[in-house]
């Protein structure tokens, strides 16, 4: 399937790239995320007409990205959790207890930014957790998991 990129995908191309997916990706995924349109003449005649616009509207999406990662520069979150007197979590911690942490913090994330490579966090402890803001931009926001008061 081919399909035009309408904004920045990560291992997948830029704004305005030509690109060859499988099906089910650009049909479930890419079209109805807004990310790209069936490469037909039409669609390409109109991608080219608004092309500033796109490239308008991918440069403030950068630029509010890179806005959110000075703002969590530095940043160091708590998040308690029932856990056993040796260390061990009662359950875990996953990216959406983090997303929570973040935004009550004053640091609003969504669930689907917050990238746990290893799986949820079953121990207590201090982890580096990775935020993916945009295709582009990454930071490493420290997390320390503790017991809670009984």
């Amino acid at each position: 399937m081919q399909l035009i990129l309408l904004q920045k995908v990560t291992n997948l191309g830029n704004l305005g790239d030509k690109v060859n997916v499988k099906p089910g990706y650009g049909r479930n995924f890419l079209v109805p995320q807004g990310k790209a349109v069936p490469a037909t003449a039409t669609n390409l005649a109109e991608f080219e007409a608004r092309r500033a616009e796109y490239e308008a509207k991918a440069k403030s999406q950068l630029d509010g990205a890179e806005g959110r990662k000075a703002k969590l520069e530095g940043v160091e979150i708590t998040v308690y959790a029932n856990a056993a007197t040796e260390g061990k979590l009662y359950g875990s911690v996953t990216p959406r207890d983090i997303a929570e942490a973040l935004t009550k913090a004053g640091h609003p994330v969504e669930k689907s930014e917050v990238i746990m490579g290893e799986g949820p966090i079953r121990r207590t402890g201090e982890y580096d957790v990775l935020l993916h803001l945009h295709a582009d931009v990454e930071i490493t926001v420290k997390v320390t998991v503790a017991p809670e008061a009984a």
